[in-house]
């Protein structure tokens, strides 16, 4: 499991990632009872093909991480993917789910604690992910300055990004409300004693607050912490602002990940529309 670790942490992948991929491949083993590089791939095929079966989820997200997690202990024990023949998984093509500036308005405005509309508001104003969010400190942000720092995001980089007056005034008085100690968004104790208590905002938390108000705003677009990311990029480029500086505040290692919103903006110089519109501009009103 050492070698595990190892390999998973010098490829670059969180500890969340080892923990994660530690998990399907710890299931594969308490199915079989056994560890996963003593089975042949005829068993490793049944078990997939049980996850798929099994599976309820049109992603497939289960079954992806255990070939993923596979992958990982093949690659520490010196194994190929052939030893097991693991299934190739192919990238889904899908654009992002972007909600309109109406649409965020409605989520901020029907949120009921202050909690959350400061949580949302940055998630959206700042376009940070779940753990991005989860991690933020009262000594990351800096009012005088308007900006906040991203410290050890995806890929293990820090990054600064500009904050909202509107933002910081809401900061304010949230901070003078909730009295947080260290995490900006952190959980009360709650009496426990000592060990290892985690006082940051859990996912499941930030997750539920996103979900709760796309409901109150009665969005029906599927909305998660990250659509408010992608809302955030693609408002970015349709205001205006190029994609460089997008990929920079994103955290983005490569510009093909950012290049995606391109696709998604509806940009004053290249909007798209159909024939219809100009067929009843030209003839519509004859």
């Amino acid at each position: 499991m050492q070698r595990f670790e190892r390999t998973v942490s010098v490829l670059g992948r969180s500890q969340s990632t080892f923990q994660n991929y530690s998990r399907h491949v710890a299931a594969v083993s308490l199915h079989f009872g056994k560890i996963p590089t003593e089975l042949d791939p005829e068993q490793i095929h049944d078990y997939l093909f049980y996850l798929q079966k099994k599976s309820k989820s049109p992603s497939q997200s289960y079954f992806k991480h255990t070939v993923y997690g596979l992958r990982f202990l093949l690659k520490s024990e010196g194994l190929s993917y052939d030893f097991l023949s693991l299934p190739e998984i192919k990238k889904e093509k899908k654009l992002p789910v972007v909600l309109s500036k109406q649409e965020v308005w409605q989520m901020l405005s029907g949120c009921k604690l202050l909690k959350h509309k400061i949580l949302i508001g940055i998630l959206y104003g700042c376009g940070l992910r779940c753990m991005e969010v989860r991690n933020l400190r009262l000594c990351d942000l800096d009012f005088d300055r308007k900006q906040l720092k991203v410290v050890q995001g995806k890929g293990k980089k820090d990054r600064y990004l500009p904050l909202s007056e509107h933002l910081i005034r809401g900061l304010k008085k949230y901070i003078e409300a909730e009295k947080p100690e260290n995490y900006l968004f952190g959980e009360p104790r709650g009496g426990r004693a000592g060990g290892d208590f985690d006082s940051r905002y859990s996912q499941r938390g930030v997750q539920w607050a996103v979900k709760q108000a796309s409901k109150t705003a009665n969005i029906l677009k599927e909305v998660s912490v990250h659509t408010l990311r992608h809302s955030f990029a693609t408002h970015l480029l349709e205001d205006g602002m190029d994609i460089l500086s997008i990929k920079n505040l994103l955290g983005h290692e490569s510009i093909d990940t950012t290049l995606v919103y391109l696709q998604i903006a509806q940009l004053s110089t290249q909007k798209l529309f159909s024939p219809l519109d100009t067929l009843f501009s030209e003839f519509g009103k004859k």
